[in-house]
């Protein structure tokens, strides 16, 4: 990682974050890759050699989502969460929430990481009914391996959920590759 590098780069497994990373971008740019509106459908289908693959949320489009599926969200949960991203993987009826952390100097941040558990659970409560098991996933910079996170990234691995630093593996989210 450089101060002022060029963002968006990605390696033939994996998709490289950089401070102004947008996932679908990034995604788009593997081989094999393309993003397209489904008509009627909330969010985007992410297509890998032309097979529909995933689904791709960001922020308000997930509740747009689960309207589709007659979802009031507001019976289940008392506040909405707003995901960077949310990917359903529909080989691992999975909804990866996918929320990137880029710090340079202390802030909020370090705090938001220690709510993992409960978004978590949130999402879970929304998607229960439809079968679909809820990862949350961190990708976080360089920045968070400074030792002082210790206990932050081990509370985040004990409430069952993760962290990646820099990269999001495309095997890890069930997603195929090259």
């Amino acid at each position: 990682m450089k101060t002022g590098g060029v963002g968006g780069a990605t390696t033939l497994t994996g998709l490289r974050f950089e401070k102004e990373a947008d996932f679908l971008t990034l995604l788009k740019k593997i081989t094999g890759y393309h993003i397209k509106k489904i008509t009627g459908k909330a969010g985007n289908g992410v297509f890998f050699n032309d097979v529909l693959v995933a689904h791709c949320f960001k922020k308000h489009e997930f509740y747009q989502y689960l309207e589709e599926h007659s979802i009031d969200w507001k019976k289940l949960i008392s506040k909405k969460l707003l995901p960077d991203d949310a990917l359903l993987v529909i080989v691992r009826e999975t909804l990866y929430i996918i929320e990137v952390k880029w710090q340079q100097v202390a802030g909020s941040v370090d705090e938001k990481l220690q709510t993992c558990d409960f978004k978590r659970k949130q999402y879970l409560k929304l998607v229960v009914s439809l079968g679909i098991k809820v990862e949350y996933v961190y990708v976080l910079n360089d920045w968070f391996k400074n030792p002082v996170y210790k206990d932050v990234l081990d509370y985040i691995h004990s409430m069952n959920c993760h962290y990646k630093f820099n990269t999001l593996p495309l095997a890890w989210l069930g997603l195929p590759e090259k």
